[in-house]
């Protein structure tokens, strides 16, 4: 299948590179900026001898004639518009921003501060959560990808929320995250003598990523209240790890929630549960697909802690995006991601 991939020089971008360059299935027909036409390595110089394909200008009309699915890795404000230049071609669509995700438009004009996706664009579009919504996925002709703090907590929050079985009033996600899901622009808060041995928070109770957990949420309990969710910038370059705090409706031992877990993920081959007394680390997922995730549940307090972590640029990005992709075409979902992660 022949792929064209649009924001090519950002983060995101680059990993698609990455993935789909050795992917069984797509070919990388073409790349797109909105920069000057110049080789992909004057931007990425990893990639020389491997891939050197030049930019091109973006012209829908022609990407659609020649691609069979294309990549949106531009920021919001930016990609819906391209969806709705797509919309009723025959072209597939995985948009990476977050202008497909929330299917209210007033959420997306509050939260994000643009105006909202054409309401027959949006209407097409699949939340790809890729272990929960496999088969709407499968069907879809758009994919709004999911952003990359819901996806550690979703599917950490999933086995449990699935099961009406959290306490409404009582669901905490303190999220921490690498700095290369700021992007690659320059800004005073990810200098390196920012954020050098330094943590801080951001974006407190005002994060755009919140609706977009607590529309799920709803989905999967119609009487979960709105979500408290911090987040943080780790002096790292990738990862995020989620660590949720939520009390259940009836008590549990770890070993009952694991199994619950286990159950859930066990035909999901990106999703890892760790044995009672072990949590993961960022590292450990480090340039893969895959999200670990460790819980306990506390006699003392009556909590249940979640902990999940995912590389932000992959399972959180680059990497779920051809994970949905490879299930709209009925392709194995490893196909192109089936590596171990970098480890140390």
């Amino acid at each position: 299948m022949k792929v064209a991939v649009i924001g090519t020089t950002g983060y995101g971008g680059g990993e698609l590179i990455r993935i789909l360059h050795n992917h069984p299935v797509f070919n990388i027909h073409s790349i797109h900026s909105s920069r000057d036409e110049m080789p992909i390595t004057d931007e990425f110089p990893h990639l020389g001898n491997i891939f050197e394909d030049s930019l091109k200008k973006i012209d829908t009309d022609a990407i659609a004639e020649e691609a069979d699915l294309v990549f949106l890795a531009t920021p919001s404000g930016v990609s819906g518009k391209l969806a709705e230049e797509f919309s009723g071609k025959d072209i597939q669509v995985v948009d990476l921003s977050g202008d497909l995700r929330l299917t209210n438009p007033d959420d997306y004009q509050n939260w994000y501060k643009h105006t909202p996706v054409k309401s027959e664009t949006l209407s097409q579009a699949v939340y790809g959560l890729s272990e929960w919504n496999q088969e709407e996925i499968k069907q879809a002709k758009v994919i709004a990808n999911p952003g990359c703090y819901p996806t550690a907590t979703l599917l950490g929050l999933g086995p449990v929320a699935a099961e009406g079985l959290l306490d409404p009033a009582n669901i905490i996600i303190d999220a921490k995250s690498g700095v290369s899901g700021a992007g690659k622009s320059l800004s005073r808060t990810t200098a390196f003598s920012e954020m050098n041995d330094n943590f801080k928070i951001y974006k407190v109770n005002e994060h755009q990523h919140i609706p977009e957990i607590e529309q799920q949420l709803f989905k999967w309990d119609g009487g979960l209240s709105p979500v408290t969710f911090s987040t943080h910038l780790l002096p790292i370059t990738r990862g995020i790890m989620a660590t949720i705090y939520v009390k259940l409706k009836k008590e549990a031992r770890t070993s009952e929630v694991i199994e619950l877990y286990r159950e859930t993920y066990k035909n999901h081959p990106f999703v890892r549960v760790r044995k009672e007394g072990q949590f993961p680390g960022v590292k450990e997922v480090c340039g893969s697909n895959y999200c670990d995730i460790g819980v306990h549940a506390d006699q003392r307090t009556g909590r249940l802690t979640i902990v999940s972590v995912i590389d932000n640029l992959m399972k959180g990005a680059a990497g779920q995006a051809v994970q949905n992709a490879n299930l709209m075409n009925g392709i194995d979902e490893k196909a192109g991601l089936d590596f171990i992660p970098m480890y140390p």
